[in-house]
């Protein structure tokens, strides 16, 4: 008798083991967490958010970027990838959009690789500058540092810190990165770099006010035409979630299980995130969703749930502050519907009563 009930455990034991493994979407860290939703909740919670906002129209297409105001309005995907690379992905997973602004948070890690973070910090800073991404009086008004790696003088700042003995071999280094983060090879997309280049004056002016306070630590033109490249890289939904996760899961890439990124460094990452990552809609960001992001102005946005996952949103509408609009409704549905608010207590272990 007593065997055939530890026979009987035995079975039940390998039948949800099994079933486990199978599952389309594992939960978001369930071994990680008391309070991780688990699979069909995840499922079942961004298929709404998904055909909620659908047929959203608001924002519009950036258009100072010419090849950005061409692209279609209404592609729209989501793609949510957890630290153990189960991927669960709606919509247009397969359009390779420009990654621009969001590429600023992969070449920061690079620079912490190379130099440390300390000296990252000294050199280019993490405050918020409280102006548009792309302003100049936020460079004039705080010679002593760039502000942040997220605004586009900081950015370039942070580009200029990549060594190399030339810029292909800069530019190259920085691809290569980005790939190995997303777990597959990137591309440039050509017309993005030519459209952006066309149009980057403005970048180069920050350039030199940057070197007129000795804050740019490369030839800043040879850096503006680097960051505009890395601008350019393309990359589908699921490939930026899966960068996501890998900053999720401690700088290691869940899917090669490459430890990409310094385990130290992510901490850094993840807070400048959370000041800056949406531009000047960052504080508005961490008051309503609470998760580290960032945006980019061709129209991804990816959030990080530290330690469970990411969940990136892909739609080319934009808000006045060049975030995506509804990637940002999508993401803070699914935050508030599983509780993914890293200030709230009930996200990381403590239940309400």
């Amino acid at each position: 008798m007593l065997r055939e009930k530890l026979r009987v455990r035995i079975v039940v034991a390998l039948f949800i083991v099994t079933t486990f493994v199978s599952a389309p979407l594992s939960a978001l860290g369930q071994k990680a967490s008391p309070v991780a939703p688990n699979r069909a909740q995840v499922e079942a919670v961004v298929r709404e958010a998904y055909d909620k906002f659908r047929s959203d129209t608001s924002g519009k297409n950036a258009d100072y970027i010419p090849y950005l105001a061409q692209v279609d309005s209404k592609l729209f995907g989501v793609a949510v990838v957890t630290t153990d690379n189960q991927v669960f992905t709606l919509g247009d997973i397969k359009y390779s959009f420009s990654i621009q602004s969001i590429s600023k948070v992969y070449t920061l890690a690079m620079a912490m690789e190379e130099i440390g973070a300390d000296k990252v910090f000294d050199r280019v800073g993490s405050e918020p500058t409280g102006r548009a991404f792309n302003s100049v009086f936020a460079v004039a008004d705080m010679p002593s540092h760039t502000g942040n790696p997220f605004v586009n003088a900081g950015a370039i700042a942070t580009t200029s810190l990549i060594s190399g003995k030339n810029a292909d071999e800069k530019w190259n280094k920085i691809l290569d990165f980005y790939g190995r983060v997303a777990g597959e090879k990137l591309t440039l997309i050509d017309e993005v770099y030519k459209s952006e280049a066309a149009t980057n004056t403005g970048n180069k002016a920050l350039s030199m006010l940057l070197a007129k306070y000795e804050r740019i630590y490369a030839d800043p033109f040879e850096s503006v035409d680097i960051y505009t490249k890395q601008c350019s890289v393309g990359v589908n939904v699921a490939q930026l979630a899966r960068m996501g996760a890998t900053l999720a899961n401690n700088g290691k890439n869940p899917a090669t299980g490459e430890q990409v990124i310094k385990a130290e460094d992510v901490p850094y990452i993840l807070s400048t995130m959370t000041m800056a990552g949406l531009y000047d809609g960052s504080g508005g960001w961490a008051w309503h969703v609470g998760l580290p992001a960032k945006s980019g102005v061709g129209g991804g946005i990816v959030a990080v749930v530290p330690g469970k996952g990411a969940i990136a949103v892909f739609s080319p509408r934009l808000d006045e502050a060049g975030n995506s609009v509804k990637a940002q409704k999508v993401i803070e549905y699914v935050a508030r519907k599983l509780d993914l608010n890293l200030f709230s207590p009930r996200s990381v272990g403590l239940k309400g009563e």
